[in-house]
């Protein structure tokens, strides 16, 4: 018999959070048609070719196609074949990014950002006063807009999870909120593809299973869950029923920092890719000096011609940043067997890092949403 570890209920009124989850939508894409007017309107995919690479975003009107992020570009092209693709320009979306955290501060200080385009904002007390989160994500959204040009979504409930699966509720630009009294319900009738952590090989398993809504895995047992998923058993029946105590983090440190690059012509000889891996380690390098970072674990990811990806790691006894130990690790790794096929990608990260997380403490108060 399975044993429960105590659980906070978030719905508890003296648990209750106020929580924001905004969303920036098709932000590479948004941003490329906010820069050039041309491309307004039109299917556009940020990274890949109708060659080789692979999508880092597409556009509502790619979307309409089937394109989406980490669909290789061939692909993309068979899809739609009026598809533009454009270079990532990382630079410019991170300047954009900053100026949207800058915003999100004015509101709160317990923001934790995920990734460029989307972060949790913890509401529950706030700068402007205002005990309504629903209203707040909405002058946040409209903040976001008047300053950028750009639109965002924004899920409103009292945990993490439930704000992340509302915010695709009403995407493109919109918001959704789920008020406590309206979280079982909400969940029940949600399809199982639309929770956050289930992705599809886990949703095919559960559709075996008879599980297709968020009422059908309810009535699983949670040794059921635990036997099928192993510990993600256990996270999905907390979930469904609304629990899910992860606070708004404001510091995320890095768990490990990586550099790749997918190459415009496939690698047959590993002299050429130990040439590559040298210069992908000088680069990583440059990167952690940034950051002040250095890691004991170095990973080799190697991404061949077939679109298997394969990696490799070691583990020393000491933390590394400077090029030569990550190359000469990264060269010892790829050494470490023969190639199956010619190679499209190589990368390597470093992980086990020397950095500690900082944890914050949220307030957490009962007001209406």
């Amino acid at each position: 018999m399975t044993t429960l570890r105590p659980f906070r209920i978030s719905m508890e009124p003296n648990l209750q959070r106020k929580i924001i989850h905004v969303d920036m939508d098709a932000f590479y894409a948004s941003v490329e048609q906010l820069d050039n007017s041309e491309l307004r309107g039109k299917p556009i995919a940020v990274g890949g070719s109708e060659r080789r690479g692979v999508v880092s975003a597409a556009s509502y009107e790619a979307r309409k196609f089937g394109v989406r992020s980490a669909l290789s570009g061939v692909l993309a092209k068979r899809y739609c074949p009026d598809i533009i693709f454009v270079r990532p320009r990382f630079d410019r979306y991170k300047e954009i990014s900053q100026r949207i955290r800058k915003i999100f501060h004015e509101f709160t200080d317990l923001v934790e950002p995920l990734s460029l385009d989307e972060a949790y904002l913890d509401v529950t007390v706030n700068k402007k006063g205002n005990p309504s989160a629903t209203l707040l994500a909405q002058e946040i959204r409209r903040r976001i807009f008047e300053e950028t040009g750009l639109t965002a979504s924004a899920g409103i409930s009292v945990n993490k999870f439930i704000a992340k699966v509302a915010s695709d509720y009403n995407k493109p630009n919109g918001q959704k909120t789920v008020n406590p009294d309206e979280i079982l319900d909400f969940l029940e009738n949600l399809p199982i593809k639309k929770f956050h952590g289930i992705g599809k090989v886990t949703a095919e398993k559960m559709y075996q299973l008879g599980i297709f809504t968020g009422k059908e895995l309810k009535e699983k047992e949670l040794d059921f869950l635990v036997n099928h998923f192993g510990k993600s058993g256990g996270y999905y029946y907390h979930i469904v029923r609304g629990i899910h105590n992860s606070e708004v983090k404001s510091e995320r440190v890095a768990k490990s920092v990586a550099t790749e690059h997918t190459f415009s012509e496939n690698l047959t000889s590993e002299i050429f890719m130990s040439e590559k891996l040298e210069m992908i380690a000088g680069e990583l390098e440059r990167r952690l000096k940034r950051y002040d970072t250095a890691g004991k674990t170095v990973t080799l990811k190697i991404k061949y011609s077939d679109f298997t990806l394969q990696t490799r790691s070691k583990t020393l006894p000491y933390f590394i940043s400077d090029k030569s130990l990550l190359f000469d690790t990264a060269r010892e790794l790829l050494y470490q067997e023969k190639m199956k096929e010619s190679v499209r990608l190589l990368g390597i990260s470093l992980s086990n890092l020397n950095t500690e997380e900082k944890k914050t403490v949220a307030v957490q108060l009962k007001f209406e949403f």
